[in-house]
């Protein structure tokens, strides 16, 4: 009776692993992965030391390694698993974070050609700090981006310098002091007071981006509490200020009609 060779033939390691039969043959000859055991007819057979072994080849691989340095590094460690692994990990984690800087620098770029943005990141951060709002740029495309009002808003802001988009972020913080001052004065959505200030409003959008009609400005103000990312960029100004603002919309639409 036959006895059967145990371990896995290099076709077996090839699909396992997506490396190529000619590669684990070049592995051999190299001596950086010598299979632990061959038939006797001299085919390879590799066991699961095999397999870690390629594994850990085949990160250093990743990482950019040459096969030299390769071998050099798997010599040195003597065999220690854990340690190769750990080493790995290592590297992989600073590899991850740097192309997570650079990932998120190419999407900073592509958000401000996006928005039409001619600022440099210096200075959308200078003029916008954390309120950029090239943030929303991709999902502000999807809902508008077919309508004339997209087009208009990417026609103006294109042309906006430093100094424009300062002059818009101080307008719309004096705006909002004002709206603040009047709800913790105790002036209800429903008061005149306040639906000038939510036609104000309207009439900053209409300014800076495009035409605000009375039925964008309703859609605007139902955006401003049930998504919580303008909600929390309005409420960092006073807490329950979007739902404020929201109901003067509201209020100021039905004044006009709309």
């Amino acid at each position: 009776m036959r006895t059967m060779t145990k371990g896995y033939s290099v076709g077996t390691v090839a699909r396992m692993t997506g490396v190529t039969i000619r590669t684990l043959h070049h592995y051999d000859e190299i001596g950086l992965l010598e299979p632990s055991e061959r038939t006797g007819t001299g085919y390879r057979r590799y066991d699961d030391a095999d397999l870690e072994r390629l594994q850990q080849i085949l990160g250093y691989r990743e990482l950019g390694f040459g096969l030299d340095e390769i071998r050099t590094i798997l010599d040195a460690r003597g065999g220690d698993t854990l340690a190769l692994f750990r080493h790995q990990h290592a590297l992989l984690t600073e590899r991850i974070a740097r192309l997570q800087r650079m990932v998120t620098a190419l999407e900073h770029t592509m958000e401000a050609h996006l928005m039409g943005i001619a600022l440099t990141p210096e200075e959308r951060f200078e003029v916008f700090g954390d309120d950029d709002p090239s943030r929303y740029a991709e999902e502000a495309e999807q809902r508008w981006g077919g309508g004339d009002g997209w087009a208009e808003s990417q026609r103006r802001v294109s042309s906006y310098t430093k100094r424009d988009w300062m002059r818009f972020k101080d307008e719309a913080a004096e705006l909002t002091g004002r709206m603040v001052d009047a709800m913790r004065s105790g002036v209800a959505p429903g008061d005149p007071a306040a639906m000038d200030l939510a036609e104000e409003h309207r009439r900053h959008i209409s300014t800076w981006f495009y035409d605000c009609t009375y039925e964008i400005h309703r859609g605007l103000a139902e955006l401003y509490v049930t998504d919580e990312r303008f909600t929390g960029t309005i409420d960092r100004a006073a807490a329950g200020l979007s739902a404020w603002l929201r109901d003067a919309i509201l209020a100021n639409a039905d004044r006009a009609g709309s």
